[in-house]
């Protein structure tokens, strides 16, 4: 039904106009507002030379803080102009009357009486709209329970500032909504996904904040889409106690980075570091490494050539808490013999501190600060204790001197015994005391000389390749571990296997700046992490607040990955767990064949449910060998239907770069995909499935010649990541004859040939 056929709908049309009209009215005043506080700050600049300087800069600071909030709450309010809010509830609170309440992506206020104009969908009564059924509801207000009535929910589909749909909310037009926002195109469903967030998305995005969470959910059930809400929802609520600077969300890839950085902004959430697991653990080292691609790996497997058992054994130890385990013993060696460098400090032959307190202050007093913060305090004590003591040795000398002359000039009567002592004396001392002010001053810095720095780079190699070292350390892994260690770990070369490993020495022995320090992490797509990844997160940020929401079944780094979350919820014993069966991006009909290729899992994991929305079956065009002519005509077929987005996914790089090649001859408009691209709308875009995981595109199409997928583990989890990337069209290109279930055949044997 369109808005005009709606009974409210000039009721509700002039309530939209006089929103829209006084938010241009605020941003008429917000822009006089910020020019008034750019000419107090060009003014007070001026002022600087011939006035008191202090209060002029003052003025600036206090103006530059008053033209910061004005420029943000412009950029706000133009941000949500167009869209000012998505939904209403007629609701009343206990003990109040009941009242209307708009919801939208932020709040505004009336300025005389603060009253609501907009309420912002992060706030505790706007959760009556997410979670409440009409009727009698409750909601949290800071821990306290609120209750109240909901009497009605209503939502607004709105374009461009013009009100084009009014409908009333109960299941059966909830269900429409979400059926109506999931047929729209993938590039706009991240932004927009706030008006239909689900009850169980919901609960996910406002679970305890204070506690960590970790999220087992399906491919489309939106854990992306709740990790950035759920962010916006943190500082929305917490942004008190939490700086946007301090939180972190781990991506599993620059393009993934690329693909969300620009639906924080519309979130209302900046300055929060976008960045992945490599680049956090470089810039938290300050290590420059030629890193492999780590990738590398997975297309070996995926192709089938010959990988050594011996360097999967090695992935999946370089994963392990028994690894860490192991680390943790070298750093305990290392700490040993750093504690076994204290001597007695002495100024000239005088003791100034014991060897023993020092051990002790290294070992006990500062055993909870990194080894290299343990030497730096006990340098800080000894500068002080030398200047302290240097004081108190010359005043004794320089008294023990003058008695000494005292006793020489009085009682020695021979003049040339006198003379001799007095200028021995007088000489010793004019010698001895400035060399012990000269000395004394330096004594603490020569002494911390002995304590070699921290070289985590060569010490992480020296162990590597130390069979006594390893011997010692890891005496719990077994033998064929340690001969796979031994021989292949010190090798040259850098992978993504080493990088926990670099960051845990790193937190151990030198420590975390704070600028690398986060309070709280977000990590997408976890399943590809280890459990020593996320447990040296955990410890070299010394906080467990983290949401972690990731797939199983899209684990295809397995080979050095977790198979399950029981060890991740054993590192982190306060998280909730929730999961996330129901699909939201995929039709039934794509769904119900990516199932089939799940069900051939040999975890046995738990069916997707789809969302019921139905569009046409997927496809197979069966082919003998790549026909770029025939794929963009297909493509072309595709993008006739309005699909904007559609992605030619590949199981390896090398075949896609291929067939990129192939288009190119034909001067065709497609597009490689790597780690550092930026797609390009209305381009065919070329990518291997390892970095399409995680994105998600109007139509997609699957094609394997030179690599096709086979009947293992490892493809199947493949084939079922490139499965569920589509929302609306799905096809096959190759041989796909092991996985057929539920997917139309063209029956065209030269459709791709």
């Amino acid at each position: 039904m369109g808005a005009n056929n709606h009974p409210d709908y000039a009721e509700e049309l002039e309530r939209l106009e006089y929103t829209k009209e006084y938010m241009q009215r605020l941003l008429g005043e917000t822009e006089r507002e910020a020019a008034k506080s750019r000419e107090n700050i060009r003014q007070s600049m001026g002022d600087l030379e011939h006035l008191d300087s202090s209060l002029s800069y003052i003025n600036i600071l206090t103006n530059a803080r008053f033209f910061e909030m004005a420029a943000g709450r412009k950029e706000e309010l133009e941000t949500v102009l167009q869209k000012p809010y998505f939904a209403r509830i007629h609701f009343r609170k206990d003990g109040e009357g009941a009242e209307l309440l708009y919801i939208g992506k932020t709040s505004l206020f009336y300025r005389e009486t603060q009253e609501p104009v907009i309420v912002d969908w992060r706030s505790p009564v706007a959760n009556v709209y997410y979670d409440g059924r009409i009727g009698e509801v409750t909601y949290e207000v800071n821990g306290e329970e609120n209750r109240g009535r909901l009497y009605a929910k209503r939502q607004y589909k709105i374009e461009g500032g013009q009100l084009m749909d009014i409908r009333d909310v109960d299941l059966t037009t909830n269900d429409e909504l979400l059926q109506e926002a999931l047929s729209g195109k993938a590039d706009v469903r991240l932004t927009e996904i706030v008006s239909t967030i689900q009850k169980e998305q919901n609960e996910i995005i406002r679970a305890n904040l204070k506690r960590p969470i970790i999220v087992q959910g399906a491919a489309g059930s939106g854990k992306t889409t709740i990790a950035l809400h759920r962010i916006s929802y943190f500082l929305y609520t917490m942004g008190g106690n939490f700086a946007p600077e301090k939180l972190m969300i781990l991506a599993p890839s620059e393009l993934f980075v690329g693909y969300i950085s620009e639906v924080l902004p519309e979130l209302g959430v900046d300055k929060i570091r976008q960045t992945t697991f490599e680049a956090f653990v470089l810039g938290a080292t300050g290590l420059k490494l030629r890193m492999e691609d780590s990738n590398r790996r997975l297309e070996q497997l995926a192709t089938g050539s010959e990988v050594d058992e011996a360097t999967l054994l090695l992935s999946r130890l370089k994963g392990s808490l028994a690894f860490r385990d192991a680390l943790d013993r070298y750093v305990a060696q290392i700490e040993k013999e750093t504690a076994g460098l204290f001597e007695d400090v002495y100024i000239e032959k005088f003791r100034i501190i014991k060897k023993e307190r020092l051990r002790r202050l290294f070992l006990k007093e500062f055993s909870y600060l990194p080894l290299q913060k343990r030497l730096d305090r006990i340098a800080g004590i000894l500068k002080t204790e030398t200047a302290r003591k240097r004081k108190e040795i010359l005043s004794v000398l320089t008294s023990r001197y003058e008695q000494a002359l005292d006793k020489a000039l009085f009682g020695i009567r021979d003049d040339r015994r006198r003379r001799e002592q007095t200028t021995r004396l007088i000489d010793e001392r004019d010698i001895r005391l400035p060399t012990i002010e000269r000395e004394g001053k330096k004594t603490a810095a020569a002494y911390m000389k002995r304590f070699p720095a921290y070289n985590i780079k060569k010490l992480y190699r020296s162990w590597c390749t130390d069979k006594g070292l390893i011997q010692q350390t890891a005496f719990a892994w077994t033998e064929a571990e340690k001969q796979a260690f031994l021989r292949k770990a010190g090798i040259e070369g850098w992978e993504t296997e080493d990088l926990a490993a670099l960051l845990y020495l790193q937190a151990r022995l030198i420590g975390i700046s704070d600028q690398w320090k986060f309070r709280a992490v977000f990590i997408d797509e976890a399943q590809d992490y280890s459990t020593f990844q996320l447990a040296v997160l955990r410890d070299a940020l010394d906080t467990d607040m983290f949401t972690i929401v990731g797939d199983l079944a899209q684990g295809i780094h397995s080979y050095r990955s977790i198979s399950d979350w029981d060890g991740v919820r054993n590192l982190f014993p306060r998280a909730a767990f929730r999961t996330l069966q129901k699909s939201y991006r995929t039709t039934a009909e794509i769904m119900e064949a990516a199932n089939n290729v799940l069900g051939r899992f040999a975890d046995e994991l738990p069916l997707v449910e789809p969302v019921v929305r139905h569009g046409p079956d997927p496809e197979v065009h069966r082919a003998e060998r790549f026909n770029p002519g025939e794929v963009y005509k297909l493509y072309g077929a595709i993008r006739a239907k309005g699909h904007r987005s559609v992605a030619l996914i590949t199981k390896t790089l090398r075949e896609a770069e291929k067939m990129v090649d192939g288009f190119s001859g034909l001067d065709h408009d497609a597009m490689l995909i790597d780690q550092g691209s930026v797609p390009e709308s209305g381009r065919l875009l070329v990518i291997p499935v390892h970095l399409a995981k995680g994105l998600e595109f109007d139509a997609v199409m699957i094609a394997a010649f030179d690599d096709p997928f086979r009947d293992f583990e490892l493809d199947r989890k493949l084939l079922y990541v490139a499965m569920t990337r589509p929302m609306h069209e799905l096809h096959l290109i190759g041989d796909f004859s092991l996985f057929l279930g539920c997917c139309s055949d063209q029956e065209d044997p030269g459709c791709m040939q």
